[in-house]
């Protein structure tokens, strides 16, 4: 059962079939286990510029999003659910990749910058604040040397998770998602010591 406290969950991605499972897709990969598991699916939502589905959260529903509007243009729709839904930005979790960190990581912060994250950089423009909670998964970078890095970033990011690379995947989902669903109004930071912590074990 997901908190009152939790009004709106985004993840952050690219719409269509060949972007599915990449690396840049994690965010959505998470929504749809969530779905999944709630028996929620998911409807094209025009106003909202992506997909929606609404999963009971206490008196009221926490609405999950994926938006359609490709990577960089994230805000645009992450700003009308807002407006639509007319809820407060510490109601509010975007969950998106992180090429800075290794896969099995987790990084929460309650607020910050875009980290270089083009997704989340276009949340912060068009919500006008930096202050909004937000789960960084790890996905890895292509290159400890930065001039391969950087010619190898796209690829590696619009690239797909390898077999062994999504059973390791899959138990980081699965903590997320417990995580999610158990978050209150007082125990924020104790779900973001967790994760921040969290190491799966067959890593």
């Amino acid at each position: 059962m997901f908190s009152d406290e939790l009004k709106l969950l985004v993840g952050l991605g690219n719409p269509g079939a060949e972007y599915q499972e990449t690396r840049h897709n994690v965010g959505f990969m998470v929504l749809e286990e969530i779905a999944r598991q709630n028996n929620c699916s998911f409807r094209e939502n025009k106003k909202l510029y992506g997909k929606t589905c609404e999963i009971p959260a206490g008196i009221n529903k926490t609405r999950l999003l994926m938006p359609n509007t490709y990577m960089n243009e994230s805000g645009k729709s992450v700003r009308s659910a807002k407006d639509w839904f007319d809820f407060k930005t510490h109601e509010l979790i975007v969950l998106a990749d992180d090429i800075d960190l290794p896969l099995g990581k987790i990084r929460v912060r309650s607020k910050g910058s875009s980290g270089g994250h083009n997704g989340l950089k276009s949340v912060i423009n068009h919500l006008g604040t930096n202050e909004f909670k937000r789960l960084k998964i790890g996905i890895g970078s292509p290159s400890e040397i930065p001039k391969e890095r950087k010619s190898r970033t796209v690829s590696h990011v619009l690239g797909k998770f390898s077999k062994e690379e999504m059973v390791q995947l899959n138990f980081i989902i699965q903590e997320i998602v417990i995580c999610i669903e158990s978050i209150t109004a007082n125990n924020w930071e104790k779900i973001t010591t967790r994760l921040n912590s969290y190491k799966p074990e067959n890593l």
